[in-house]
């Protein structure tokens, strides 16, 4: 039998259900390999040891009465933006250090109403403000791939949810919650050659998840395969009246559309997308992609999406705007961090100098100066309305096309400091992901390569609001094209 921690979660629910393993014994293996590796690339913030124990003897009982539920014994990660009651919840910021949520998020919720066994809290940039996972208060990520020849450079996971992927990735976990506001679900996905998925905006609550940028924040699954990303989906979904943005309208069985295939589907290709300076890698693997579905019976149709030149520095106004709203909230007085000061004044001052890092602090002044008197029309206002444009773009295009396919990144992992003096070098990472969150549409990420140095690169499926089923099935036909069976280099041993 394949070993626990290398087992994909679709296998590990089937061994269960034959009782092949306990969920105790998929638990233990799992919490060994955290103990083991953590310490190294620090992908959990928080481990609980002793309630997944109870969680996973809860679902050994459950199974041996036929009650097993769709994610019963299946040990998974949290990324620590996810209230769980009982559980410190931090969002990887000292100003959170030690809050611990009196109730649940719904979307972890769903995942213990289904079975699920909770490992620990995953790392993450602060407030998932980052594209690198080095701005937690509480360390970097490392990232388990290593270059050839290379392998004392600390590679980043991507961010903001680089503690969630790298778990997966080095098989500290079956599948992990993420959340992704500009490519935060996608990005890390393929920098650490597992799949991710953000799904259409609405389709899973944002109730009990630390908010960043209310209009663009989604949360969504990490795993090894794109069969387990629409398992976990299947049961982190669905509507929730706590949450006013929450879409009203069924889940289906994702899970069954990874098997429908692409004959007949129509793959829209983005002119915009072919970036001046693409590396050669990035434009290869784009074009194999297509290669590989147009083989599979699909029509390759180049579209249109004019507006795409401006979404990177409209995201750029609109979350620090938002961001800056959110974030006044953790002011000292109410929960969190408190640095007593002379007056309120300096209570609030001192609080949020000591609470929050440089990125953080960056994103916040952004967002209170395009939110201030006089620039408010010049700045917001004008990005909400070139957004608006951008969703147009992918509304003219469904006329046209079924799903698109472009790069999710555009490069693979790079070092830790390699980019770090430099913000706007950073920014350029989510270049082909910010434009899914400003128009609200589901985006997946699949491995499907590597560059000349051992890294995985990803392919990038794009889709309609709340067609997620079309954009897993293009996804599943990409993965089983492109036959990933790569591993990092750092992972839980066999």
């Amino acid at each position: 039998m394949t070993a626990p921690t290398d087992m994909t979660l679709a296998g590990a629910r089937a061994a269960l259900g034959r009782r092949e393993i306990s969920a105790v014994e998929l638990t233990r293996a799992h919490l060994g390999a955290i103990e083991a590796l953590n310490p190294r690339i620090n992908a959990y913030i928080t481990t609980t040891p002793e309630l997944a124990l109870a969680q996973a003897e809860a679902a050994d009982a459950a199974l041996a009465k036929g009650e097993g539920r769709a994610l019963t014994g299946i040990p998974l990660a949290i990324k620590d933006l996810f209230c769980t009651a009982g559980t410190r919840t931090t969002a990887g910021s000292r100003i959170l250090g030690s809050f611990v949520p009196p109730y649940e998020s719904t979307v972890s919720g769903n995942l213990l109403r289904d079975g699920a066994v909770f490992l620990g809290k995953a790392n993450l940039d602060e407030f998932a403000m980052g594209s690198s996972n080095t701005t937690s208060a509480f360390g970097a990520v490392e990232n388990p791939w290593k270059r050839q020849g290379e392998e004392e450079t600390f590679l980043v996971p991507g961010g903001s949810s680089g503690g969630s992927a790298a778990a997966v990735a080095a098989r500290l976990a079956l599948g992990a919650t993420a959340t992704d506001t500009g490519g935060s679900i996608r990005q890390p996905a393929a920098f650490c050659g597992i799949a991710g998925i953000k799904p259409t905006y609405g389709r899973c609550s944002r109730f009990g998840i630390v908010a960043f940028a209310s209009s663009l924040d989604q949360a969504g699954p990490v795993a090894r395969t794109v069969e387990d990303c629409a398992i976990l989906l299947g049961s982190m979904a669905g509507f929730d009246p706590k949450d006013s943005t929450s879409a009203d309208i069924p889940v289906p069985d994702f899970a069954a559309a990874c098997a429908r295939g692409v004959k007949g589907l129509r793959i829209g290709i983005p002119r915009e997308y072919r970036l001046d300076g693409l590396p050669a890698e990035i434009a290869a693997l784009w074009d194999q992609g297509m290669a590989w579905l147009k083989a599979e019976g699909a029509e390759l149709v180049e579209i249109s999406l004019p507006h795409t030149k401006h979404a990177l520095p409209t995201y750029y106004i609109v979350a620090p705007a938002e961001a800056s709203s959110n974030l006044a909230r953790y002011d000292g007085v109410r929960f969190g961090l408190r640095e007593n000061g002379e007056d309120l004044k300096d209570l609030y001052e001192r609080t949020r100098a000591a609470g929050f890092g440089e990125e953080v602090r960056r994103r916040i002044l952004i967002g209170t100066y395009v939110l201030s008197a006089g620039y408010y029309d010049a700045y917001y206002l004008k990005a909400q309305q070139v957004r608006a444009l951008i969703k147009r773009d992918f509304d003219q295009a469904w006329d046209k096309v079924d799903a698109i396919l472009t790069p999710a990144t555009p490069s693979a992992a790079f070092g830790r400091d390699e980019k770090q003096d430099d913000p706007v070098a950073m920014y350029l990472n989510d270049v082909f992901t910010v434009t899914a969150n400003l128009a609200g549409i589901p985006g997946l990420a699949v491995p499907a390569g590597q560059d000349a140095k051992g890294l995985p690169l990803g392919l990038q499926i794009l889709g309609k609001p709340f067609d997620e089923e079309t954009v897993f099935a293009v996804g599943s036909a990409i993965e089983r094209a492109a036959g990933f069976t790569a591993l990092p280099a750092l992972r839980a041993a066999a």
